[in-house]
């Protein structure tokens, strides 16, 4: 157990379960969680966040625990099942056992080709059939023209949308020119100097917010109204503490045109609750996570004393 850093926090455990499959680059997923007058919070940024970026999801924690979250406008949010780069048979039965009617494909996955994409995404499409909506993320892993000729192929299957297919605004404004598939903007805008006032320009027709990135729900609220763009909910890759919160941004928003990204509690070989938030029926509550699991899942010394050091350093 860490040392709470802020007086109004109460216990500061660590966490870290591995994953089902490899997924951005990570066997393992591990994070802190704070308890407060709220409830939990969770602070889980990716290693490659610096100090300054990481600052922003240490806000996010102290928000759920301290704060609480705005008032939802509905009690139950429609998700998407996440298909990790796997083998089509596999994911075909993700997809099949999921209840999702959305579904959002990783492709791109170094190592792998062309090919792999589409036979994916095919088997994607023969699960969910053909009502069921199909968007891909490829991690701003093409450049303009490369991403022109993917999109075109992988569209053989009807997409909803590509997610962050280039690393830069102009690269995004360029391919939206080209193609007919929506762009939705990720990384370009939770990894902005400043969110809020990025410049999206021609660069996306949807804008993705994740709750830990962007500082919180009420600041991810702000994005989403200073972009003025359809927006979908996604996950960090959080425990089913962090996906309460982006359940509560979901469920904040005035509109919500899209299926979210947080059914992704099913990539986790374990959780810091024995209720975790799974879909049923392609949807979750709006619900706070009682973590009764830590001791089950509580990190090792090397790893906790990584976390004390990190939370020092954003805490200041």
């Amino acid at each position: 157990m860490l040392d709470a850093p802020l007086p109004q926090l109460g216990e500061v455990r660590t966490w870290s379960v591995p994953m089902r499959t490899r997924f951005r680059g990570l066997d393992v997923r591990d994070g802190v969680l704070v308890r407060g007058p709220a409830g939990w919070g969770e602070f889980s940024p990716f290693w490659d966040y610096d100090v300054a970026e990481s600052r922003r999801w240490w806000a996010a924690a102290v928000e759920a625990a301290c704060a609480g979250w705005p008032a939802p406008v509905r009690d139950a949010v429609p998700v998407n099942v996440t298909v990790p780069a796997v083998d089509p048979d596999r994911a075909h039965a993700l997809v099949a056992a999921s209840g999702c009617r959305t579904a959002k494909v990783k492709v791109a996955e170094p190592g792998q080709t062309p090919g792999d994409d589409l036979a994916r995404v095919e088997a994607v499409r023969d699960a969910l059939g053909p009502v069921g909506a199909i968007r891909v993320d490829a991690n701003a892993a093409w450049d303009v023209a490369t991403a022109v000729t993917r999109i075109r192929q992988l569209d053989r299957v009807g997409l909803e949308y590509v997610e962050q297919p280039c690393a830069t605004l102009p690269e995004l404004a360029a391919l939206r020119r080209r193609v007919d598939v929506r762009v939705a903007v990720d990384e370009g805008v939770r990894r902005s100097a400043d969110p809020l006032r990025v410049d999206l320009g021609e660069a996306g027709d949807v804008v993705v917010l994740k709750v830990q990135p962007l500082g919180g729900v009420r600041a991810a609220l702000r994005v989403a109204e200073a972009h003025g763009l359809p927006c979908v909910v996604s996950s960090a890759l959080e425990s089913s503490v962090g996906i309460a919160a982006g359940v509560a941004l979901a469920a904040a928003l005035p509109e919500l045109p899209f299926a979210c990204g947080l059914g992704t509690v099913a990539l986790l070989a374990g959780d810091v609750t024995s209720t975790p938030l799974l879909p049923v029926d392609g949807a979750l509550p709006v619900t706070r996570v009682a973590p009764d699991r830590l001791d089950a899942v509580a990190a090792d010394p090397v790893t906790e004393a990584r976390w004390s050091a990190r939370l020092s350093a954003v805490s200041e």
